[in-house]
Protein backbone atom coordinates (compact mmCIF):
# COMPACT_ATOMS: atom_id res chain seq x y z
CA UNK A 1 0.00 0.00 0.00
CA UNK A 2 1.53 3.77 -0.42
CA UNK A 3 1.63 5.87 1.51
CA UNK A 4 -0.98 9.27 1.75
CA UNK A 5 0.81 12.31 1.56
CA UNK A 6 -1.68 13.35 4.83
CA UNK A 7 1.39 10.88 6.29
CA UNK A 8 4.39 12.66 5.63
CA UNK A 9 6.09 14.96 7.39
CA UNK A 10 4.68 18.12 6.27
CA UNK A 11 1.31 17.58 5.79
CA UNK A 12 1.36 16.51 9.70
CA UNK A 13 2.96 19.81 10.59
CA UNK A 14 0.05 21.91 9.06
CA UNK A 15 -2.27 18.92 10.49
CA UNK A 16 -1.00 19.83 14.20
CA UNK A 17 -1.21 24.01 13.23
CA UNK A 18 -4.82 23.88 11.86
CA UNK A 19 -6.19 21.34 14.70
CA UNK A 20 -4.29 23.53 17.15
CA UNK A 21 -7.04 26.23 16.06
CA UNK A 22 -4.80 28.59 14.59
CA UNK A 23 -6.20 31.41 11.86
CA UNK A 24 -3.07 32.13 10.48
CA UNK A 25 0.35 31.05 9.26
CA UNK A 26 3.30 32.04 7.14
CA UNK A 27 4.64 29.14 4.80
CA UNK A 28 8.79 30.18 3.62
CA UNK A 29 8.49 27.87 0.35
CA UNK A 30 8.72 28.42 -3.39
CA UNK A 31 7.14 25.26 -4.21
CA UNK A 32 3.24 26.73 -4.46
CA UNK A 33 2.32 23.32 -6.57
CA UNK A 34 3.15 21.07 -3.17
CA UNK A 35 1.81 23.52 -0.46
CA UNK A 36 -1.78 23.44 -2.28
CA UNK A 37 -1.60 19.39 -2.71
CA UNK A 38 -0.77 19.69 1.24
CA UNK A 39 -3.43 22.13 1.87
CA UNK A 40 -6.14 20.12 -0.15
CA UNK A 41 -5.20 17.34 1.78
CA UNK A 42 -6.39 18.55 5.10
CA UNK A 43 -10.23 18.06 3.69
CA UNK A 44 -11.77 21.57 3.53
CA UNK A 45 -12.64 23.40 0.49
CA UNK A 46 -9.75 25.38 -0.62
CA UNK A 47 -9.35 29.05 -1.80
CA UNK A 48 -6.03 30.32 -3.47
CA UNK A 49 -4.83 34.07 -4.30
CA UNK A 50 -2.59 35.85 -6.33
CA UNK A 51 -1.93 39.44 -7.27
CA UNK A 52 -2.96 38.94 -11.03
CA UNK A 53 -6.24 36.35 -10.44
CA UNK A 54 -7.46 37.34 -7.09
CA UNK A 55 -9.38 34.80 -4.94
CA UNK A 56 -10.62 31.55 -6.47
CA UNK A 57 -11.62 28.15 -5.97
CA UNK A 58 -10.79 25.19 -7.94
CA UNK A 59 -12.90 24.73 -11.54
CA UNK A 60 -14.25 28.62 -10.60
CA UNK A 61 -13.90 31.78 -11.76
CA UNK A 62 -11.94 34.68 -10.08
CA UNK A 63 -14.37 36.59 -7.67
CA UNK A 64 -13.87 40.02 -9.49
CA UNK A 65 -12.73 42.98 -7.66
CA UNK A 66 -10.16 40.55 -5.20
CA UNK A 67 -6.79 41.07 -6.92
CA UNK A 68 -6.86 44.21 -4.47
CA UNK A 69 -5.52 42.61 -1.17
CA UNK A 70 -7.43 44.58 1.30
CA UNK A 71 -10.94 43.32 -0.64
CA UNK A 72 -9.57 40.03 -0.83
CA UNK A 73 -9.33 40.06 3.17
CA UNK A 74 -12.80 41.48 2.91
CA UNK A 75 -13.86 38.72 1.09
CA UNK A 76 -12.36 35.98 3.17
CA UNK A 77 -13.71 37.57 5.95
CA UNK A 78 -17.24 37.71 5.13
CA UNK A 79 -16.97 34.13 3.90
CA UNK A 80 -19.66 32.05 6.37
CA UNK A 81 -18.35 28.62 5.49
CA UNK A 82 -15.16 26.65 6.65
CA UNK A 83 -12.64 26.74 3.91
CA UNK A 84 -9.00 27.28 3.95
CA UNK A 85 -7.27 29.89 2.20
CA UNK A 86 -4.01 29.83 0.25
CA UNK A 87 -2.42 34.01 -0.19
CA UNK A 88 0.40 33.43 -2.91
CA UNK A 89 3.19 35.97 -2.41
CA UNK A 90 1.15 38.15 -0.05
CA UNK A 91 4.46 39.25 1.80
CA UNK A 92 4.51 42.12 -0.25
CA UNK A 93 1.06 43.98 0.35
CA UNK A 94 1.77 43.19 3.88
CA UNK A 95 4.94 45.10 3.65
CA UNK A 96 3.34 47.73 1.58
CA UNK A 97 0.09 48.86 2.99
CA UNK A 98 -0.96 49.69 6.98
CA UNK A 99 -4.71 49.09 5.56
CA UNK A 100 -3.45 45.62 4.68
CA UNK A 101 -1.42 44.51 8.08
CA UNK A 102 -4.50 45.94 10.44
CA UNK A 103 -7.19 43.82 8.10
CA UNK A 104 -5.13 40.30 8.45
CA UNK A 105 -4.99 41.31 12.31
CA UNK A 106 -9.04 41.81 11.85
CA UNK A 107 -8.93 38.22 9.45
CA UNK A 108 -7.17 36.67 12.72
CA UNK A 109 -9.86 37.22 15.21
CA UNK A 110 -12.92 36.63 12.59
CA UNK A 111 -11.67 33.52 11.71
CA UNK A 112 -10.93 32.01 15.25
CA UNK A 113 -12.44 28.74 16.44
CA UNK A 114 -14.41 29.26 12.53
CA UNK A 115 -12.43 26.50 10.87
CA UNK A 116 -11.66 29.28 8.66
CA UNK A 117 -7.53 28.74 7.84
CA UNK A 118 -5.99 31.26 6.15
CA UNK A 119 -2.10 30.55 5.11
CA UNK A 120 0.12 32.99 3.40
CA UNK A 121 2.75 31.49 1.10
CA UNK A 122 6.39 33.03 0.13
CA UNK A 123 9.87 32.53 -0.96
CA UNK A 124 10.94 34.85 1.72
CA UNK A 125 10.38 35.72 5.31
CA UNK A 126 8.64 39.18 5.42
CA UNK A 127 7.03 39.10 8.44
CA UNK A 128 5.81 43.14 9.72
CA UNK A 129 6.96 43.56 13.22
CA UNK A 130 3.04 43.62 14.45
CA UNK A 131 2.33 40.31 12.77
CA UNK A 132 4.83 38.60 14.20
CA UNK A 133 3.38 36.77 17.25
CA UNK A 134 -0.59 36.58 15.20
CA UNK A 135 1.09 34.40 12.98
CA UNK A 136 2.66 30.90 13.57
CA UNK A 137 5.85 30.46 11.02
CA UNK A 138 6.45 27.17 9.30
CA UNK A 139 10.09 27.11 7.37
CA UNK A 140 8.64 24.19 4.65
CA UNK A 141 11.34 21.62 4.70
CA UNK A 142 12.07 19.34 1.24
CA UNK A 143 9.38 16.47 1.27
CA UNK A 144 10.44 13.34 2.85
CA UNK A 145 10.39 9.34 1.49
CA UNK A 146 6.67 9.02 2.57
CA UNK A 147 5.73 12.27 0.52
CA UNK A 148 7.94 11.39 -2.00
CA UNK A 149 6.78 7.58 -2.45
CA UNK A 150 3.37 8.78 -2.85
CA UNK A 151 4.16 11.75 -5.18
CA UNK A 152 5.82 8.78 -7.58
CA UNK A 153 2.48 6.92 -6.97
CA UNK A 154 0.67 9.50 -8.56
CA UNK A 155 2.83 10.23 -11.27
CA UNK A 156 3.37 6.71 -12.19
CA UNK A 157 0.39 4.59 -10.56
CA UNK A 158 2.15 1.44 -12.22
CA UNK A 159 5.52 1.28 -10.01
CA UNK A 160 5.74 -1.62 -7.50
CA UNK A 161 5.96 -0.11 -3.87
CA UNK A 162 9.34 -1.27 -3.31
CA UNK A 163 10.19 0.14 -6.22
CA UNK A 164 8.62 3.56 -5.23
CA UNK A 165 10.76 3.55 -1.63
CA UNK A 166 13.85 2.94 -3.13
CA UNK A 167 12.95 5.96 -5.46
CA UNK A 168 12.07 8.00 -2.86
CA UNK A 169 15.37 7.28 -0.99
CA UNK A 170 17.63 8.57 -3.88
CA UNK A 171 16.05 11.91 -4.65
CA UNK A 172 15.62 12.98 -1.33
CA UNK A 173 16.50 16.60 -1.20
CA UNK A 174 15.04 17.53 -3.97
CA UNK A 175 11.53 19.38 -4.50
CA UNK A 176 8.93 17.69 -5.96
CA UNK A 177 8.86 19.82 -8.94
CA UNK A 178 12.59 18.95 -9.37
CA UNK A 179 12.03 15.22 -8.61
CA UNK A 180 9.09 15.18 -11.81
CA UNK A 181 11.81 16.67 -13.78
CA UNK A 182 14.43 13.62 -12.87
CA UNK A 183 11.34 11.52 -13.17
CA UNK A 184 10.58 12.39 -16.91
CA UNK A 185 14.29 11.91 -17.25
CA UNK A 186 14.43 8.57 -16.33
CA UNK A 187 11.00 7.86 -18.37
CA UNK A 188 12.86 9.31 -21.41
CA UNK A 189 14.88 6.78 -21.79
CA UNK A 190 12.80 4.00 -20.64
CA UNK A 191 8.91 4.06 -20.84
CA UNK A 192 8.75 2.12 -17.36
CA UNK A 193 10.16 2.71 -14.49
CA UNK A 194 12.57 -0.34 -13.18
CA UNK A 195 15.94 -0.53 -11.02
CA UNK A 196 17.83 0.50 -14.43
CA UNK A 197 15.84 4.00 -14.19
CA UNK A 198 17.92 4.93 -10.76
CA UNK A 199 21.16 5.80 -12.87
CA UNK A 200 18.99 8.21 -14.66
CA UNK A 201 17.21 9.86 -11.76
CA UNK A 202 20.80 10.33 -10.09
CA UNK A 203 22.11 12.16 -13.06
CA UNK A 204 19.67 14.34 -12.58
CA UNK A 205 19.89 14.61 -9.04
CA UNK A 206 23.72 15.52 -9.62
CA UNK A 207 23.08 18.05 -11.75
CA UNK A 208 20.51 19.69 -9.63
CA UNK A 209 22.97 19.56 -6.34
CA UNK A 210 26.03 20.67 -8.22
CA UNK A 211 24.10 24.11 -9.42
CA UNK A 212 24.78 25.17 -5.81
CA UNK A 213 28.54 25.78 -6.43
CA UNK A 214 28.68 24.32 -2.80
CA UNK A 215 28.03 20.65 -2.70
CA UNK A 216 29.30 18.16 -5.56
CA UNK A 217 27.55 15.21 -5.80
CA UNK A 218 30.24 12.34 -6.84
CA UNK A 219 28.46 9.53 -8.85
CA UNK A 220 31.87 7.68 -9.48
CA UNK A 221 31.81 4.34 -6.97
CA UNK A 222 34.95 2.64 -5.43
CA UNK A 223 34.71 -0.49 -4.28
CA UNK A 224 36.70 -0.97 -1.17
CA UNK A 225 38.73 -4.11 -3.14
CA UNK A 226 40.37 -0.97 -5.50
CA UNK A 227 42.13 0.12 -2.12
CA UNK A 228 45.41 -1.41 -1.35
CA UNK A 229 46.60 -1.76 2.12
CA UNK A 230 44.80 0.09 5.30
CA UNK A 231 43.21 -3.38 6.31
CA UNK A 232 42.45 -1.75 10.23
CA UNK A 233 40.12 1.11 8.30
CA UNK A 234 38.24 -1.66 6.03
CA UNK A 235 37.85 -3.91 9.45
CA UNK A 236 36.25 -1.12 11.21
CA UNK A 237 34.18 -0.04 8.26
CA UNK A 238 32.59 -3.99 7.55
CA UNK A 239 32.07 -3.52 11.60
CA UNK A 240 29.80 -0.95 11.05
CA UNK A 241 28.42 -1.52 8.38
CA UNK A 242 25.79 -3.25 9.35
CA UNK A 243 24.90 -0.94 12.33
CA UNK A 244 24.24 1.93 9.95
CA UNK A 245 21.57 -0.30 8.21
CA UNK A 246 19.87 -1.00 11.52
CA UNK A 247 20.40 2.99 12.59
CA UNK A 248 16.31 3.11 12.38
CA UNK A 249 16.13 0.14 14.91
CA UNK A 250 18.92 1.03 17.13
CA UNK A 251 20.05 3.90 19.66
CA UNK A 252 21.61 6.42 18.25
CA UNK A 253 24.28 6.45 20.04
CA UNK A 254 25.93 3.64 18.11
CA UNK A 255 24.97 4.32 14.90
CA UNK A 256 27.93 5.36 13.38
CA UNK A 257 27.86 8.84 12.46
CA UNK A 258 31.63 10.05 11.30
CA UNK A 259 34.94 9.48 10.64
CA UNK A 260 38.10 11.37 10.50
CA UNK A 261 41.26 9.99 8.29
CA UNK A 262 44.03 12.21 8.61
CA UNK A 263 47.88 11.58 7.50
CA UNK A 264 50.27 11.69 4.54
CA UNK A 265 49.11 13.33 1.25
CA UNK A 266 48.47 10.55 -1.65
CA UNK A 267 48.05 7.56 0.79
CA UNK A 268 44.47 6.93 -0.05
CA UNK A 269 42.50 9.23 2.12
CA UNK A 270 40.10 10.87 -0.88
CA UNK A 271 39.88 7.10 -2.36
CA UNK A 272 39.15 5.29 1.22
CA UNK A 273 36.53 8.25 1.70
CA UNK A 274 34.38 7.22 -2.05
CA UNK A 275 34.86 3.41 -0.71
CA UNK A 276 33.40 4.29 2.34
CA UNK A 277 30.04 5.52 0.25
CA UNK A 278 30.26 1.91 -1.75
CA UNK A 279 30.53 -0.04 1.90
CA UNK A 280 27.42 1.65 3.28
CA UNK A 281 25.38 1.74 -0.27
CA UNK A 282 25.49 5.58 0.04
CA UNK A 283 25.14 8.54 -2.13
CA UNK A 284 28.36 10.89 -1.81
CA UNK A 285 28.44 14.46 -1.38
CA UNK A 286 31.43 16.61 -1.36
CA UNK A 287 31.45 19.88 0.87
CA UNK A 288 33.38 22.53 -1.23
CA UNK A 289 35.16 24.73 1.47
CA UNK A 290 36.74 27.38 -1.03
CA UNK A 291 33.77 28.09 -2.11
CA UNK A 292 31.98 28.86 0.99
CA UNK A 293 34.57 30.77 1.98
CA UNK A 294 34.77 32.89 -1.42
CA UNK A 295 31.89 34.52 -0.71
CA UNK A 296 30.40 34.33 -3.89
CA UNK A 297 26.63 32.58 -2.53
CA UNK A 298 26.32 35.12 0.26
CA UNK A 299 27.70 35.28 4.11
CA UNK A 300 30.00 31.88 4.86
CA UNK A 301 28.45 31.21 7.77
CA UNK A 302 25.18 31.42 6.41
CA UNK A 303 25.46 29.39 3.49
CA UNK A 304 27.51 27.01 5.56
CA UNK A 305 25.06 26.18 8.13
CA UNK A 306 21.93 25.76 5.16
CA UNK A 307 24.39 23.61 3.74
CA UNK A 308 24.99 21.49 6.54
CA UNK A 309 21.26 21.46 6.81
CA UNK A 310 20.32 20.62 3.38
CA UNK A 311 22.19 17.89 3.98
CA UNK A 312 20.73 16.67 6.63
CA UNK A 313 17.28 15.99 4.17
CA UNK A 314 19.40 14.19 1.56
CA UNK A 315 20.37 11.34 4.47
CA UNK A 316 20.83 8.44 3.99
CA UNK A 317 24.10 9.94 2.85
CA UNK A 318 27.62 10.33 3.37
CA UNK A 319 29.13 14.47 3.56
CA UNK A 320 33.00 14.89 2.82
CA UNK A 321 34.85 17.36 4.02
CA UNK A 322 37.88 17.67 2.28
CA UNK A 323 40.90 19.06 3.83
CA UNK A 324 38.92 20.53 6.68
CA UNK A 325 41.99 22.07 7.91
CA UNK A 326 41.42 24.84 5.78
CA UNK A 327 38.12 25.23 7.23
CA UNK A 328 38.82 24.49 10.80
CA UNK A 329 41.35 24.82 12.63
CA UNK A 330 44.00 26.39 15.70
CA UNK A 331 43.38 29.53 14.01
CA UNK A 332 39.70 29.59 14.16
CA UNK A 333 39.44 31.85 17.31
CA UNK A 334 37.16 34.48 16.52
CA UNK A 335 34.65 36.69 14.59
CA UNK A 336 32.98 34.79 11.52
CA UNK A 337 35.20 31.57 11.25
CA UNK A 338 34.67 31.13 15.27
CA UNK A 339 31.28 31.17 14.78
CA UNK A 340 31.31 28.67 12.07
CA UNK A 341 33.57 26.41 14.32
CA UNK A 342 30.90 26.46 17.18
CA UNK A 343 28.31 25.70 14.87
CA UNK A 344 30.06 22.83 13.15
CA UNK A 345 31.00 21.38 16.61
CA UNK A 346 27.37 21.14 17.60
CA UNK A 347 26.02 20.17 14.21
CA UNK A 348 28.57 17.09 14.25
CA UNK A 349 26.53 16.29 17.76
CA UNK A 350 23.19 16.99 16.84
CA UNK A 351 22.94 16.62 13.19
CA UNK A 352 20.24 13.76 12.08
CA UNK A 353 21.44 10.14 12.15
CA UNK A 354 21.85 8.28 8.52
CA UNK A 355 24.26 11.25 7.70
CA UNK A 356 27.72 9.99 7.65
CA UNK A 357 30.38 12.89 7.74
CA UNK A 358 33.85 11.21 5.96
CA UNK A 359 36.60 14.91 6.66
CA UNK A 360 40.24 14.17 5.76
CA UNK A 361 43.22 15.84 6.30
CA UNK A 362 46.60 16.65 5.35
CA UNK A 363 48.29 19.21 8.08
CA UNK A 364 46.91 17.36 11.12
CA UNK A 365 48.72 19.67 13.77
CA UNK A 366 46.60 22.43 12.89
CA UNK A 367 43.32 20.65 13.96
CA UNK A 368 41.71 22.00 17.48
CA UNK A 369 41.49 19.29 20.45
CA UNK A 370 37.83 20.25 20.22
CA UNK A 371 37.47 18.51 17.20
CA UNK A 372 39.52 15.00 17.45
CA UNK A 373 37.87 14.56 20.84
CA UNK A 374 36.17 11.45 21.23
CA UNK A 375 32.37 12.28 20.18
CA UNK A 376 32.41 14.62 17.49
CA UNK A 377 33.89 11.50 15.20
CA UNK A 378 33.34 7.72 15.90
CA UNK A 379 37.33 7.25 15.23
CA UNK A 380 40.23 8.97 13.97
CA UNK A 381 42.38 7.30 11.81
CA UNK A 382 46.20 8.15 10.54
CA UNK A 383 46.90 6.91 7.12
CA UNK A 384 50.29 5.93 6.98
CA UNK A 385 52.74 5.77 4.18
CA UNK A 386 51.73 1.95 2.37
CA UNK A 387 54.12 -0.80 4.12
CA UNK A 388 56.00 -3.40 1.15
CA UNK A 389 53.04 -5.68 1.34
CA UNK A 390 50.39 -2.73 0.78
CA UNK A 391 52.93 -1.00 -1.96
CA UNK A 392 52.55 -4.44 -3.99
CA UNK A 393 48.76 -4.65 -3.47
CA UNK A 394 48.74 -1.37 -5.31
CA UNK A 395 50.95 -1.76 -7.96
CA UNK A 396 48.72 -5.42 -8.79
CA UNK A 397 45.73 -3.28 -8.46
CA UNK A 398 46.61 -0.41 -10.92
CA UNK A 399 48.08 -2.78 -13.30
CA UNK A 400 45.36 -4.57 -13.43
CA UNK A 401 42.64 -1.78 -13.66
CA UNK A 402 44.92 -0.62 -16.86
CA UNK A 403 44.73 -4.49 -18.72
CA UNK A 404 48.02 -5.02 -17.29
CA UNK A 405 48.42 -8.98 -16.32
CA UNK A 406 50.24 -9.16 -12.98
CA UNK A 407 51.04 -13.14 -13.08
CA UNK A 408 54.51 -12.86 -15.43
CA UNK A 409 55.61 -9.78 -13.56
CA UNK A 410 57.79 -10.44 -10.39
CA UNK A 411 56.67 -7.66 -8.31
CA UNK A 412 58.07 -8.29 -5.11
CA UNK A 413 61.26 -7.10 -6.52
CA UNK A 414 60.54 -3.35 -6.47
CA UNK A 415 59.50 -3.16 -2.96
CA UNK A 416 63.42 -1.97 -2.87
CA UNK A 417 62.95 0.53 -4.91
CA UNK A 418 59.99 1.61 -3.71
CA UNK A 419 60.57 2.30 0.00
CA UNK A 420 58.80 5.22 1.38
CA UNK A 421 56.41 5.81 -1.52
CA UNK A 422 52.78 6.68 -1.02
CA UNK A 423 50.02 5.27 -3.32
CA UNK A 424 50.07 8.32 -5.42
CA UNK A 425 53.45 7.30 -6.28
CA UNK A 426 52.65 4.09 -7.27
CA UNK A 427 50.08 5.21 -8.93
CA UNK A 428 52.12 7.61 -11.48
CA UNK A 429 55.07 4.99 -12.00
CA UNK A 430 52.74 2.06 -13.26
CA UNK A 431 51.37 5.05 -15.72
CA UNK A 432 54.59 6.07 -16.76
CA UNK A 433 55.97 2.91 -17.15
CA UNK A 434 52.75 2.10 -19.27
CA UNK A 435 53.23 5.15 -21.31
CA UNK A 436 57.14 3.83 -21.98
CA UNK A 437 55.60 0.43 -23.44
CA UNK A 438 53.35 2.00 -25.41
CA UNK A 439 55.47 4.26 -27.01
CA UNK A 440 58.06 1.83 -27.65
CA UNK A 441 55.01 -0.59 -29.32
CA UNK A 442 55.46 -3.38 -27.03
CA UNK A 443 54.25 -4.68 -23.51
CA UNK A 444 54.69 -3.48 -20.34
CA UNK A 445 57.49 -5.59 -18.70
CA UNK A 446 59.38 -5.72 -15.01
CA UNK A 447 62.68 -3.68 -16.12
CA UNK A 448 59.94 -0.48 -17.09
CA UNK A 449 58.45 -0.47 -13.85
CA UNK A 450 61.96 -0.67 -11.84
CA UNK A 451 63.77 2.04 -14.80
CA UNK A 452 61.04 4.22 -14.13
CA UNK A 453 60.95 3.76 -9.89
CA UNK A 454 64.83 4.45 -9.81
CA UNK A 455 64.10 8.31 -11.34
CA UNK A 456 61.30 9.02 -8.91
CA UNK A 457 62.18 10.98 -6.04
CA UNK A 458 59.48 10.31 -3.32
CA UNK A 459 57.46 12.50 -1.00
CA UNK A 460 59.03 10.83 2.06
CA UNK A 461 62.67 12.11 0.92
CA UNK A 462 62.11 15.43 -0.26
CA UNK A 463 59.62 16.16 2.97
CA UNK A 464 61.69 13.92 5.24
CA UNK A 465 61.53 16.31 8.20
CA UNK A 466 57.41 16.63 7.95
CA UNK A 467 56.71 13.47 7.44
CA UNK A 468 58.25 12.69 10.82
CA UNK A 469 56.54 15.45 12.18
CA UNK A 470 53.21 14.29 11.06
CA UNK A 471 53.62 11.06 12.49
CA UNK A 472 55.02 11.93 15.73
CA UNK A 473 51.93 13.90 16.29
CA UNK A 474 49.80 11.42 15.30
CA UNK A 475 51.32 8.80 17.29
CA UNK A 476 49.45 9.12 20.32
CA UNK A 477 46.36 10.82 18.66
CA UNK A 478 45.18 8.11 16.26
CA UNK A 479 44.53 4.84 15.36
CA UNK A 480 46.39 3.18 12.72
CA UNK A 481 44.41 3.22 9.57
CA UNK A 482 47.11 0.12 8.34
CA UNK A 483 48.63 -3.01 10.66
CA UNK A 484 51.57 -1.60 12.84
CA UNK A 485 55.05 -2.08 10.56
CA UNK A 486 57.62 -4.95 11.35
CA UNK A 487 61.02 -3.42 11.80
CA UNK A 488 61.66 -5.08 7.63
CA UNK A 489 58.80 -3.88 6.21
CA UNK A 490 58.85 -0.22 7.77
CA UNK A 491 59.41 2.60 4.82
CA UNK A 492 62.84 4.35 4.88
CA UNK A 493 62.77 8.19 5.31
Amino acid sequence: MIPSVAQSRAARTLHEIYTSGRPLAYIRSSEELRIGRLLASLGLPLWTWSLTAGLQTAGAEPIPGTTDPRAALDFLIAHPHPAIFHLKDFHEPLRDSPAVRRRLRDVESACFDRQKFTVITSPVRAIPDELDRSLVFVELRPPDEVELAAFLHDEHPTTPPALLSQFARALKGLTLDEARYALRRALALQPTLSPASLPALLEEKRLLVNRSGVIEFLSTPTNVNEIGGLEGLKKWLFERQRLFELRDEVNSEIVPKGVLLMGIPGCGKSLSVKAIASCFGLPLYRMDMNAIFSGRHGKPEVVFAETCRMMEEMAPAVLWFDEIENAVSTQTVGGESGRMFGFFLTWMQEKTRGLFVAATANRIDVLPAELLRKGRFDEVFFVDLPLDEERLDIFRIHLERRGVPVDGLDLPQLTQFTAGWSGAEVEQCVVSAITKAKLADRPLNLQDLITTAVSIVSLSRTMKEQISHIRAWAFERAVRASPPPSRASKPLL
